[in-house]
């Protein structure tokens, strides 16, 4: 039987007030963030530029050369377009078809809606929906009796997603995606009313992973199913790599344990919890000589590679 969660907008959970330092330190958190994707939805990629001249301030970069990151995304090699990524990774051409061209920004790690085995009539929740790339895979797989709703915290990432839906529409035929304000540990969903929860290289970002999980199993409905990719750690990073704000806009700072993930959705009351590391796409991206790589490696300790440390995840369960 499912744990019961407490819903964040509930009561019980008000009173249950965090200390303001860590309120404060999340906020910080969720700006730099919020700040680096903003430019990746006006810019198309991420540009290490970002990291010195919007939030450089409020964070301590580790030393070494400084990236160029010019050509890649938050997860998506430099040396690759978005299309070579999505199709590396597990997305077939036909989940294409239908997928407006710059709702891919090459920033996936996995392919979510693979691993949630997608069917008719569902109703898809999609954390850090981006541009609407998963939620435009997944809408056809759901059809016009299902429903994909895409989050994120983002207003330009929210702006560019809400333009593709036209382009989608007249390729598909379909009018079930729609894209929401919100932060994932404060989801703008009714309690029960999702079947499947959705998301592509994300939790990594959040500052409060367990509050995420918590919230995924409110939204679900009794035997729902979650898909994630995302990114983890088989071992603790160097802390100068943790302190470096291109690192945790790229993905890489932000990611935990793939043991305290497991840790983290038993909390919150998950069963058939699958996780599937594939330390073979970090390993590619390095292979491709990604910038953000690159400078992460020369802060990693002598004769160790980046996926001695980190993992793409599979992460599959059901409520």
């Amino acid at each position: 039987m499912s744990k019961k969660t407490k819903s964040c907008c509930g009561p019980e959970c008000c009173s249950e007030a965090k200390p303001a330092t860590q309120v404060a330190d999340q906020d910080v958190h969720r700006d730099q963030v919020r700040a680096g994707y903003a430019k990746i939805a006006n810019d198309g990629w991420w540009s290490a530029a970002l990291a010195d001249a919007n939030v450089a301030a409020d964070s301590k970069p580790f030393t070494g050369a400084k990236s160029s990151c010019a050509g890649g995304g938050c997860c998506g090699p430099a040396t690759f377009t978005p299309q070579q990524l999505a199709e590396a990774i597990g997305y077939a051409q036909a989940d294409l078809v239908a997928t407006p061209d710059n709702a891919n920004m090459g920033l996936s790690c996995g392919n979510p809606t693979a691993i949630a085995s997608l069917e008719l009539g569902e109703v898809v929740i999609d954390l850090g929906s981006g541009g609407g790339f998963d939620c435009f895979v997944a809408g056809p797989k759901v059809g016009a009796s299902g429903r994909v709703i895409g989050v994120d915290m983002t207003p330009e990432m929210l702006t560019k997603a809400r333009a593709n839906i036209a382009e989608y529409t007249k390729h598909s035929g379909l009018q079930n995606v729609e894209f929401r304000l919100g932060e994932i540990e404060h989801l703008p969903v009714a309690d029960a009313s999702a079947d499947v929860v959705i998301s592509n290289c994300v939790l990594n970002l959040s500052p409060d992973k367990a509050g995420v999980w918590g919230e995924i199993a409110r939204v679900l409905k009794p035997g729902g199913r979650v898909a994630v990719s995302d990114l983890a750690l088989l071992r603790p990073l160097p802390p100068s790599v943790l302190s470096d704000v291109e690192a945790l806009v790229g993905c890489v700072a932000g990611a935990v344990l793939v043991s305290e993930t497991r840790e983290q959705m038993q909390t919150a009351g998950f069963r058939e919890i699958v996780l599937t590391s594939k330390p073979h796409y970090i390993d590619a991206m390095t292979d491709w000589q990604d910038p953000l790589y690159q400078k992460i490696i020369a802060a990693l300790p002598a004769g160790t590679k980046p996926s001695d440390f980190i993992t793409s995840l599979d992460i599959s369960a059901k409520k």
